[in-house]
This record gives structure tokens, C-alpha cells and sequence, in this order.
């Protein structure tokens, strides 16, 4: 059934419902150390803000110059994945202001319905969010799984959400939130709805140049949150 009023909020996670203390990062710096003998320091040479995971690694692999295959960017990822649960709780991971009481407040709300959307393989996002205690609150998503272009990710998730609830969301009732325009860009290749929030690498000002439908500089108004997505 196709519902007029029922909104889908669609959530990206690093930078925009978690700060990992760069969990993610170090993990795949003692991959890369582990797994292929690079030594690349604390930091690693390619963007990873707003990027998939799959993305990542094949821009890693290329880096340190490793054949980019099927096989080798499954091998270092999961590796990577493996590696989570050691780098996790070696940092300072928390939510970031307002989430808890966002992803209460709308899976309280009858006409409300969120899922994920985000460029994290599904079990690193699985991982990255228990730590943090908020996995429960998603039923369904798009991840890197699905395809390492970002902006193919939104049709994905569209389906996994009229699988689940039975509900095909017309565009102008979808609403993509994060905090990068990365994130913005797939909202607007399937016609949705974008919320930017500033909690990540990028300042309002920033995200208002890749005209977002709505800026907030962090989600700690969950009411005002709820009044544009209502």
C-alpha cells in the first residue's frame, strides 16, 4: 500500500547518529599493518567521510598497490570488520546530542518509520551500533553490501522498507539524515527528502551549499526534528 501520510527517515551513522572515537579508521590502519605489511601511521591517505566502505577499500588496495579483485577487497574487509570489536571499546564512542531521544520519539510515533542508510557494511553497522546501544531500533537498510556507489544505496533501502512494512514511500515522505554531502547527494537521486546535520566533518555552512531541504547544526530539538518531518 502506498501511505500519504507516513514518513521514512532514512539514517546515515558515523557522524551523524555516532562519533567511533575513529574505531573504524584504526581498524583499517592495523589491517592494512597486519594484512599487508603497510604501515601508513594514525591517519589513512583516502576521504572516508560520507564514502562506502567498499569504496574505502578499493581506494586502500589501489594505495598501497594491491590488485583491486572480488576476493581481495572481501578479504580486507573483513578483516576490518573483525577488528571493530577490539577498536571500539579502545576508544571514546558516543552518541551524538539529541539521538537517543530522536530515535525514541519517532519510534514512538505511529506515522513515523526509520531504517539505516549508510555506507558501513551491514555487520559494521550492526557492530558500530550495539556498542552504542540503538541497533534495536532499526529493522532494515542500505549498506556498502549492496553497492560501493553511494547514490545507488537510497533504492535499496525504499525496497527493504515496503518488504518490511508494507509501505511504498512516495519520495516527498522519505527524509535522508547526515552529515555530509555525500549523504545529501543520494537523498536527491531518488527524489527524497535531506536533512543535514553539522555533528560530523562539515559546518552548517558547508552543508548549506549542497542545498539540503533542512540544516540543523546538531539534533538535540527532537521537536523540532519531528515538526519537519510532519
Amino acid at each position: 500500500m502506498t501511505s500519504r501520510r507516513d514518513s521514512l527517515l532514512l539514517w546515515d551513522i558515523d557522524g551523524t547518529l555516532v562519533w567511533t572515537d575513529r574505531a573504524g579508521e584504526r581498524s583499517l590502519l592495523l589491517v592494512l599493518t597486519e594484512l599487508y605489511g603497510h604501515d601508513l601511521g594514525d591517519k589513512l591517505p583516502v576521504q572516508l567521510q560520507g564514502r562506502t566502505d567498499t569504496s574505502i577499500a578499493r581506494d586502500l588496495l589501489t594505495h598501497i598497490g594491491v590488485p583491486v579483485t572480488p576476493e581481495e577487497e572481501k578479504r580486507l574487509l573483513d578483516a576490518y570488520v573483525a577488528l571493530l570489536p577490539q577498536t571500539l571499546p579502545a576508544g571514546k564512542s558516543k552518541l551524538h546530542p539529541g539521538i537517543k531521544e530522536a530515535l525514541d520519539a519517532v519510534h514512538a510515533h505511529p506515522e513515523i518509520h526509520q531504517g539505516l542508510l549508510t555506507g558501513n557494511q551491514k555487520e559494521g553497522a550492526r557492530l558500530k551500533l550495539s556498542h552504542l546501544g540503538i541497533w534495536h531500533y532499526f529493522e532494515f537498510g542500505a549498506y556498502a553490501n549492496d553497492s560501493h556507489i553511494r547514490d545507488e544505496l537510497g533504492p535499496y533501502a525504499l525496497a527493504r522498507a515496503k518488504e518490511k512494512l508494507g509501505i511504498e514511500f512516495s519520495p516527498e515522505r522519505v527524509f535522508i539524515i547526515g552529515d555530509t554531502p555525500h549523504d545529501v547527494a543520494c537523498g536527491k537521486a531518488i527524489g527524497a527528502k535531506t536533512i543535514a546535520v553539522a555533528t560530523g566533518s562539515y559546518s552548517v555552512e558547508d552543508l548549506k551549499i549542497c542545498n539540503p531541504t533542512y540544516v540543523f547544526a546538531d539534533l538535540s530539538d527532537t521537536d523540532a526534528l519531528l515538526k519537519v518531518v510532519l
